[in-house]
């Protein structure tokens, strides 16, 4: 069964981290390198987009990363285990759809996305990643770590089985639901050029999970 998205993450929030670092292929690895490719400063800002319980700031702060922070996620209770996590830290927290929010215009140095935009769809992604390249100062990142089809065909079987499950529960397709529609590594990156990114590529891989750094 599709569950709604906020209640997936915050039904799993007893072990969630735990689980990320251990279940996922190459995690241990990929949120510290992730973490790495963050500006630091106190004048610099950052938009971590679907943060969960901040798994990746935890090693950006403690490797002396000093921007403010703006952290939008769908569960409460994840927001409140993040803020628990980093006290005294410069964090603005939005419980609140990344997708609907107003992000602002030229606001961030960089924004960064872990394990979060494999559950969408082209049209929602395009319309999505150009405010997000709005919001992005000049010069900007975007540091997308996430889930990739390994081919065109298990995108293609993806997005099918997700349509069909839809379908059979009567989900309409504006919910948020829980269900993994990931791109190639290539169609994401289209994507991200066709919304206005002057570059992009893949940076590291580990598994199903590649970095990807997008330029403004």
């Amino acid at each position: 069964m599709l569950e709604p998205m906020d209640s997936f993450f915050a039904s799993r929030l007893s072990g969630y981290d735990e689980h990320m670092l251990r279940d996922i292929e190459g995690a241990a690895e990929f949120y510290p390198y992730t973490a790495s490719l963050l500006p630091s400063g106190p004048n610099r800002r950052i938009l971590d987009l679907g943060c969960g319980t901040g798994l990746e700031l935890e090693y950006y702060f403690n490797t002396g990363g000093t921007a403010a922070l703006t952290c939008i996620d769908l569960s409460r209770e994840m927001l409140d285990v993040l803020v628990s996590k980093f006290p005294g830290k410069d964090i603005k927290t939005f419980h609140a759809s990344y997708l609907d929010i107003p992000l602002g215009e030229d606001l961030y140095d960089a924004a960064i996305s872990v394990e979060s935009l494999h559950h969408f769809p082209e049209e929602i992604k395009q319309s999505f990643y150009r405010k997000l390249w709005r919001a992005l100062r000049d010069k900007g990142i975007f540091v997308l770590t996430d889930y990739f089809a390994a081919s065109e065909e298990e995108e293609i079987a993806m997005a099918e089985e997700a349509l069909k499950l839809r379908a059979e529960q009567d989900i309409p397709a504006e919910a948020l639901v829980h269900a993994d529609t990931p791109f190639t590594v290539q169609h994401e990156i289209s994507v991200l050029l066709e919304s206005g990114f002057s570059r992009a590529g893949v940076l590291r891989s580990w598994g199903a999970t590649s970095v990807i750094l997008a330029e403004k």
